[in-house]
């Protein structure tokens, strides 16, 4: 059964489990990209800067970026179908409670944890062009190195599909160009682990330092064109767009399978006894019928979309 949270120690194990090749250095704890750089900048490779983000109904977003890329808030939260506004730092205290990692350790390896399940995680298509990159395994007091090839695999291990991002892009956004990462908002969905959330606006968030690059442009690699969205209006709530019927239908058996296991916990069986059954399909009920709503509208929209692209570059040129 896989761990609630995990050590450094914990990880690094891990990864020699999985048979991932990485070269692991020690060093002061860093909070900044500069001061990783004192200790690892000399060895090649890019080193990664991990921004912790939220957005107005509390989903959250790990970005994590060569310390290179420039980071525009604004057009990444409006190619997600957030609106411009629609992405901010997260508080410092969600660290703790979403990623149970400390200021300054925030990387795609803290997603391991499982009350990070359901944070969603772009990823720099820039370090496809590196050798290797540097990453915080947990602790800011130790850095790792290893290439995108091995950061897939370990990704792949927590049931996460890597999805890189062109973060310097700026495409446009409108009525017949939906936002192409609405497809990496986080669902939310009911059965993952909800902790509560403080507001607040310190802005703890990153592997190395605590800012994002503000003037800066964001964007895609890899479009979703899931979903049609307005200025601030609801985007469906789902982690991948769906092309295929296959992943529509898979979707929506992990999302059951996932409510009845977290109904069946040894306190629920004791509670109900021979009632268990139906208090099973009541919450299968209340909780899937808007996932079901949800999945549904991103299969239409997406059909739609591949549908207008198809057409538009298939168009009949009449003669004069």
């Amino acid at each position: 059964m896989a761990k609630e949270v995990y050590t450094r120690e914990e990880l690094l194990a891990l990864l020699q489990d999985l048979q991932i090749d990485f070269a692991k250095y020690e060093h002061p704890a860093v909070m900044t990209v500069e001061a990783q750089a004192k200790y690892v900048g000399n060895l090649g490779g890019g080193i990664s800067k991990n921004l912790f983000l939220k957005d107005k109904k509390n989903r959250y977003y790990v970005v994590s970026a060569l310390a290179q890329t420039k980071v525009d808030l604004k057009v990444l939260s409006a190619r997600l179908g957030l609106g411009k506004g629609g992405l901010r730092m997260a508080p410092e205290e969600a660290l703790g409670e979403k990623l149970k990692v400390s200021l300054g350790c925030v990387t795609p390896f803290a997603l391991i944890n499982k009350t990070a399940r359901d944070v969603a995680l772009l990823l720099d298509h820039g370090f496809k062009s590196q050798e290797f990159c540097f990453f915080h395994p947990l602790s800011n007091e130790t850095s790792i190195s290893l290439n995108t090839t091995n950061l897939d695999k370990f990704l792949k291990s927590i049931g996460r599909d890597p999805s890189y991002i062109d973060l310097e892009a700026n495409p446009s956004v409108g009525k017949d160009q939906p936002p192409d990462l609405a497809g990496l908002v986080p669902s939310g969905s009911a059965f993952v682990p909800d902790t509560p959330e403080k507001t607040s606006s310190c802005p703890g968030s990153n592997e190395n330092q605590g800012v994002a690059d503000k003037k800066s442009k964001a964007a895609a690699v890899k479009p979703s064109s899931a979903v049609k969205a307005g200025k601030d209006k609801a985007v469906p709530k789902a982690r991948p767009s769906y092309a295929n019927v296959e992943k529509f239908v898979e979707e929506i058996l992990d999302k059951t399978s996932a409510i009845v296991l977290s109904e069946l916990t040894e306190e629920t069986v004791k509670k109900h006894g021979e009632q268990l059954g139906d208090v099973v399909s009541n919450s299968i009920k209340k909780h899937l019928s808007s996932e079901l709503n949800n999945l549904s509208m991103i299969f239409k929209n997406n059909a739609y979309t591949e549908g207008f692209h198809a057409g538009s570059s298939h168009k009949v040129k009449h003669a004069c």
